[in-house]
């Protein structure tokens, strides 16, 4: 059976809003027993979280197993790289609280690392403060490389890699970005749901996350067109998906 990895904003919801055909699409994975996990470059919420707001959406059923963020994979990558470190977070709690979830201490004297994730109450001060422990030897990490996020009302707004991209600027460095598309990220995410890069699909609205993501995991790849990506942003790129549809309505398992 074929296994389902897909990202959420732009494929499940558009900024507060419900994609049409987004409801049935999971109605059909949890009846027909599909594996399946909603991958997310957001930081910013827990699983509990994204539950809880597919909820307020009409969205029922679902288990905060179903949802993994790159918060979770930043910190699981952290753990793994040096247990019970230290870091200076720009981000939000949702970040903070997987950090914590791995034993990691909040430190803005001396930290082992510097974590950026996405938030609205990025200001100079914490530039600075960033640059500053960057330089003394922290070392930088990026939750995802997001651009933009697409907004409610179709436009398209700021996420974390302006910030990331002015840390870059005053340093000099580049941050290593655990998100996808990171093989990292897409690895643990299989083995959450035990699943297998050959009978795995990704679903994703973005050429440069969600497909090259799936793509370097040996992964089948789905790009809908309900997000930020077009046919003809689509075609500027060098590699294509497997598949094209304009929303997760159109997915039809058995033919996969």
């Amino acid at each position: 059976m074929i296994s389902i990895i897909s990202d959420m904003d732009g494929v499940i919801y558009r900024g507060n809003n419900l994609i049409e055909g987004a409801e049935d699409f999971i109605k059909m994975l949890l009846y027909k027993n599909v594996p399946f996990l909603f991958l997310t470059n957001n930081a910013e919420q827990t699983p509990r979280d994204l539950k809880r707001k597919l909820e307020s959406l009409g969205v029922n059923g679902l288990d905060e197993k179903h949802f993994f963020t790159a918060a979770q994979a930043t910190a699981i990558f952290l753990q793994r790289q040096l247990a019970n470190g230290t870091a200076y977070v720009i981000g939000t709690g949702g970040l903070v609280s997987e950090l914590y979830n791995v034993g990691y201490s909040i430190n803005d004297v001396n930290p082992d690392y510097v974590v950026v994730g996405k938030t609205n109450a990025f200001n100079f001060d914490m530039l600075q403060k960033a640059v500053h422990l960057i330089n003394k030897g922290a070392k930088f990490i990026g939750c995802n490389p997001d651009i933009v996020d697409p907004a409610p009302n179709g436009e398209l707004i700021p996420a974390v890699g302006p910030i990331l991209a002015a840390i870059e600027t005053a340093t000099g460095k580049k941050p290593y970005i655990v998100g996808k598309p990171n093989p990292i990220m897409m690895s643990i995410a299989k083995n959450q749901i035990n699943a297998h890069s050959e009978n795995t699909l990704m679903v994703g609205d973005r050429m440069d996350t969600d497909i090259l993501g799936g793509l370097g995991a040996g992964m089948k790849t789905a790009l809908v067109l309900s997000g930020v990506t077009t046919k003809a942003i689509m075609e500027e790129f060098p590699y294509r998906p497997n598949y094209i549809f304009n929303s997760v309505a159109e997915i039809d398992i058995e033919k996969l």
